[in-house]
């Protein structure tokens, strides 16, 4: 895709760690100019991130500073001298969007809270990032996807099996932070649009509790309507304990298979002749949708019972030709060469590495992903963009207020 549907649009991101940054790669992958502003001395904290679970990232460059910062800029800057806040107030002064990941105590103390900022830029979007929201006691709250998204947010405890211990954690990291970024980056390009056809800014807010909630959204609902919390189903358990088509299967080399045949009527008789058990297809006890659901257990136990005997590779070759929905269980290493992930160019090469794109396409095609910039590697460029004479660098070099 060459540009993109936001190219024109300066983003100036005060932002660290994943959520609110993640925010701004979408945005610079839909073509806008994000400005990153970092500390002049250590930059974004994440940068010094290595080691993620089990994964440990030796030299550069570095995916969990690349995922969230790919297509950048950055510049070093401190804020907290008066020179640096003359710098960040002349970027403010250029750009439509301001991005921030500050607590309102922080907001505050640098002057880069709404007020600050649009006395600056009146008509200037301003968009927040924070773990509980802006309103309520908790608002001046810091968090991350564990706590607020994932464990208060409704996941974990749905998602967890009775009888653990403890909770499932996320299954990767900044799971939430990046489905919260989405978000974000969804909200400012809608207040785009408005103040383009009304003139009117707005202040954008999203949460990572808030994202949480929307993504267990329909769960709540039905808690709140029967008054029952979510629970997960045992563990090893089929699915569905009236539809022997929509669950999980082994298969002969430990992989899994998941239909999702919400119709099993419909799709009994094509999946006995992909199983090679035609017969099935006429047995009485799954002649008709009612009588496969009086059946589920039996249909299930022959299911498994059939579906163990080849890998995951032959049943996805049988399957191809399979009317019903249904996917392999796949890891993130085999998402990774999905030949369909591939063909929709949802993993994509920026720099050095190859990056998941975010999941919005414009006129059929994938963004064109920068890597993300070394620290402070574009500070001078900014700055003489800025209409900065090198005379006027150098000293705000030498006092610190810039990198």
């Amino acid at each position: 895709m060459s540009g993109g549907p936001l190219t024109g649009i300066r983003v100036l991101e005060v932002a660290m760690y994943g959520f609110v940054p993640s925010a701004g790669a979408v945005l610079a992958d839909w073509g806008a100019d994000v400005i990153k502003v970092e500390h002049a001395v250590n930059g974004d904290p994440q940068r010094g991130l290595r080691q993620t679970g089990t994964f440990k990232v030796e030299g550069d460059p570095n995916p969990n500073v690349e995922h969230a910062n790919r297509g950048k800029r950055s510049i070093g800057l401190d804020m907290a001298r008066p020179e640096g806040k003359e710098v960040l107030y002349d970027l403010v002064r250029r750009s439509d969007v301001f991005l921030t990941s500050f607590l309102p105590s922080a907001r505050g103390r640098f002057g880069i809270d709404v007020d600050d900022i649009r006395s600056v830029k009146p008509d200037i979007i301003y968009a927040r990032g924070s773990a509980l929201g802006p309103r309520g006691r908790e608002a001046g709250k810091g968090g991350y996807d564990m706590t607020a998204f994932w464990a208060r947010g409704g996941t974990a405890a749905s998602l967890t099996p009775s009888g653990t211990e403890g909770m499932i954690s996320p299954p990767a990291p900044a799971y939430g932070d990046t489905i919260s970024g989405t978000n974000l980056a969804g909200g400012i390009a809608a207040a785009l649009l408005k103040r383009e056809r009304t003139g009117e800014p707005s202040v954008v807010d999203v949460s990572l509790l808030g994202s949480g909630v929307w993504a267990m959204g329909h769960g709540i609902a039905l808690s709140l309507h029967l008054d029952r919390a979510w629970v997960a189903p045992p563990a090893g358990a089929h699915g569905s304990p009236t539809n022997p088509l929509s669950g999980v299967y082994r298969t002969a080399d430990d992989h899994y298979l998941a239909f999702v045949m919400m119709q099993p009527g419909k799709f009994w008789a094509d999946v006995c002749r992909h199983i090679d058990r035609p017969e099935l297809a006429d047995d009485p006890r799954f002649a008709t949708a009612e009588q496969i659901a009086a059946h589920t257990e039996e249909a299930v136990k022959i299911l498994r019972e059939v579906l163990a005997t080849r890998t995951l590779a032959e049943w996805t070759e049988r399957f191809a030709t399979l009317a019903g929905p249904w996917a392999p269980v796949q890891d993130s290493l085999q998402v990774g060469v999905d030949p369909q992930v591939r063909a929709n160019e949802y993993v994509v090469r920026a720099g050095e590495l190859e990056l998941a794109a975010n999941p919005v396409q414009f006129d059929v095609g994938a963004p064109e992903l920068g890597p993300a910039p070394e620290f402070a590697a574009q500070t001078e460029e900014i700055l003489l963009e800025l209409g900065l004479d090198w005379d006027r660098i150098l000293t705000l070099k030498a006092a610190g207020a810039v990198t």
